[in-house]
């Protein structure tokens, strides 16, 4: 199958009607003009820098670029979890917990799937671990966004019922049991509906892009099965490790609620 190469001038046609798109929304004083053309923007400049690195990268397949290359892409992840909090915790805490929680998670979950399931020669091979470490990523780092976004927020807005819960007798587990569990649950459920909607309301873009470049159907059907799956064990473990170490952060060695440790809004 002949794969459709795309000119530039076909991809400035593209982003011209992204500028339609901002000029009806500053027409209609929605305020969101500016950030529409800079994050159009940052696509075209991130997707073409990473499209160069990409090229060195699977040219060198060498283990230590790759690792560098996954370490960039941790630490990038940790930070935006960071700045996804409207009540983050203070000290480095909220970047520390999604960074680890990212790393125990996708990257186990990928070097499993590399190793064990997909098997490339070597397994680190670039063309493999960089695309599905990036996903992996990606799903994840939006899960515990969501979790720890609902648990801080959530125990801040209940703060005056964990608190008579904990003069109740209640130990911590306990008094923040069911806002940990809402947490846990709104860091799931993209994912969940992202599986269900799977091939019946949307093609899931791995699969999209495969077929586009010219695979078969039936192959790009597997290999998008195999992702969505450990997209779904990463994204599920990393909430939970997520939420457990973050609610055990909101509170003291003496069960006492530390809301404290939480940064005030952004206005």
């Amino acid at each position: 199958m002949n794969v459709i190469e795309l000119s530039w001038w076909q991809l400035a046609l593209a982003a011209s009607m992204v500028v339609v798109l901002a000029g009806c929304t500053a027409v209609m004083q929605l305020g969101m003009s500016r950030s529409l053309l800079v994050a159009a923007l940052r696509t075209v400049v991130q997707l073409s820098l990473i499209g160069l690195v990409l090229e060195a990268l699977f040219a060198a397949e060498r283990l230590v670029w790759v690792a560098l290359m996954a370490l960039a892409m941790l630490l990038i992840a940790g930070r935006e979890v960071m700045a996804r909090q409207k009540r983050r915790l203070l000290g480095g805490w909220t970047f520390g917990i999604g960074t680890l929680s990212m790393f125990l998670s996708s990257f186990t979950v990928t070097v499993l799937a590399l190793t064990v399931i997909i098997g490339p020669e070597p397994w680190y091979r670039p063309q493999y671990a960089i695309p599905l470490l990036g996903m992996m990523l990606g799903n994840t780092m939006t899960g515990v966004a969501l979790a720890l976004d609902r648990l801080t927020d959530t125990a801040w807005r209940q703060r005056a019922v964990i608190e008579n819960r904990l003069m109740l007798g209640e130990p911590w587990q306990l008094a923040i049991g069911d806002i940990r569990r809402e947490a846990m649950r709104s860091g799931l459920m993209p994912m969940i509906n992202a599986m269900a909607a799977a091939g019946v309301v949307s093609l899931p873009g791995m699969m999209t892009g495969q077929i586009l470049a010219g695979t078969s159907p039936a192959l790009a059907v597997k290999y998008q099965i195999l992702v969505m799956l450990s997209i779904t064990l990463g994204t599920g473990f990393g909430t939970l490790a997520a939420v457990a170490v973050g609610s055990r952060r909101l509170f003291d060695s003496r069960e006492r609620l530390r809301l404290d440790r939480l940064s005030t809004p952004r206005p």
